[in-house]
This record gives structure tokens, sequence and C-alpha cells, in this order.
């Protein structure tokens, strides 16, 4: 069965609509300038899955078949989103055995569109035409935010909702905006596999520390104090815990 609390019928009864946020930010963001400037980015990141690939996209149904990811690019992307688009496949190719290729006649494949809609992906093959949005100039003030969706295609939810995230996490909800406790919300086991990797802060599918703040104030606190919690809400790239869950997703030899 399904969290209700997380996700919500959509299209017709056939998909659900899991909204959450991504909150761009950078680990090398330390001055207050760059980190007002952080703050100002918070976003929602939608997340479109039919309900059995949302239990069962690890398994047989949410895989790309081959590790192979048709793509068509639809409007007029500048030659900078190009290349941090290209630069995006280019990570995945280089890290795991994962390829982003041209659609010819493949009936599975993302449009990567730049609609006004902010940044946002379908959840894992759904079967058919389906879309990444990366809008314009919004999605691409960091190296990694096209990664972030891309990886959202691939099948993988925040890693904050992880089942154990209590263990690694604390959620202040006292800080979190009215209405927003939802993108809180832990997923079960069976929702969120993890492919025995450990908790992940440094994760590029990780929230910053204060994703939906309606104070200012940190929304989830770090319960071990290491270098990688001081990472958490980073979109430079994969961290080793994405890259092995990756592998480890779609049968890598790398």
């Amino acid at each position: 069965m399904f969290n209700s609390s997380v996700v919500m019928l959509f299209f017709n009864s056939i998909a659900l609509l899991i909204f959450s946020v991504a909150f761009l930010t950078a680990s090398t963001a330390e001055d207050a300038d760059a980190k007002k400037k952080l703050r100002s980015h918070l976003k929602r990141d939608r997340l479109i899955a039919n309900g059995k690939q949302l239990r069962f996209r690890y398994g047989l149904i949410g895989r790309w078949a081959d590790a192979i990811v048709p793509y068509e690019i639809e409007g007029s992307f500048i030659k900078k989103e190009l290349t941090a688009i290209n630069n995006a496949f280019k990570e995945y190719h280089t890290k795991t055995c994962i390829r982003f290729k041209p659609r010819s006649s493949e009936r599975d494949y993302i449009v990567i569109r730049r609609d006004n809609t902010g940044c946002w992906s379908s959840l894992g093959r759904l079967g058919g035409r389906q879309v990444v949005n990366l809008q314009s100039t919004l999605c691409f003030r960091y190296y990694g935010t096209p990664m972030h969706e891309f990886m959202h295609a691939l099948g993988f939810m925040h890693e904050q909702n992880r089942a154990e995230r209590d263990s690694y996490i604390r959620v202040l909800s006292q800080n979190v905006k009215n209405g927003a406790m939802v993108n809180f919300q832990k997923g079960s086991a069976l929702e969120h596999c993890a492919f025995g990797i450990p908790y992940d802060y440094a994760s590029i599918m990780h929230y910053a520390k204060t994703s939906f703040s309606k104070n200012g104030k940190p929304t989830i606190e770090a319960l071990k104090q290491t270098n990688e919690a001081r990472l958490m809400g980073q979109r430079n790239g994969f961290s080793k815990g994405d890259i092995a869950k990756l592998n480890a997703m779609y049968k890598c030899r790398k």
C-alpha cells in the first residue's frame, strides 16, 4: 500500500504525483551572499510514477532496458544549457554503464523540455513518452541539477525519504513551512530500495538543511557530525553512494 500522505492520484487515477523539493546548493557556498542566493532558489521537484512502478521500480518494471535511455530534446535551449545537459550525460557515461542516446524509433523515451514549470521529472521508466523538465536558467545554476533530475528518471527518490532516515537525520518540524511536512515523509523499504548502500548525506538526491524552512532555521539536522553531513543538499556532482546505487540498480560492472 502507498503512504497516502506522500502520494496523490493524478492523470485519471493511473499516475501518482509526489511533491518534494530540489533545494539547489553548492558545497563551496559558505559565505553569506551565497547562502542567501541558494535559499532564494528553493523550489518544488515533481515526481510522476505509475503506482505499480512506485512500488516495484527497482525490480523488473522501473528500470530502463539494457541501461539505455533514449532521449529527445524539445525547445530552444541555449548553447550553455545544452552543454550542461551533455555534461550530465557524460557523468553517467563515465561513472556508470547507463547510456543516454538520441532516440530513433524507441517506444520508451524521455523528452527534455524547458517549460517555465521548474525542475522536475517522471520517476523511473513509465513506458512511452515521459518528460524531464529543465526550466531555462533556473535549472542550470548548479552543475548537478540536470544530473539530479535524470536520476529521478532512472528511478530514484530523495535520500532523506529513506525508511531508516531517523537514525541519520532529525526533521525539525517546528521550522517547516505550514503544509510542507508532506515533503519530509518517510517511504517504506519497498518504495525506497538503496541496494545495501549506507545512508548518504552527500547524495545529489538529498535535501539541504534549510529546505522548506519558514524562518531560515534548519529543517533537517544531521545526527552524525561527519564531513559528508556538511554536504547535505550539494548539487556539485554524484557522491560515491550515488554511483554505487546507480551501478547496483542497473547491474553495471564498474
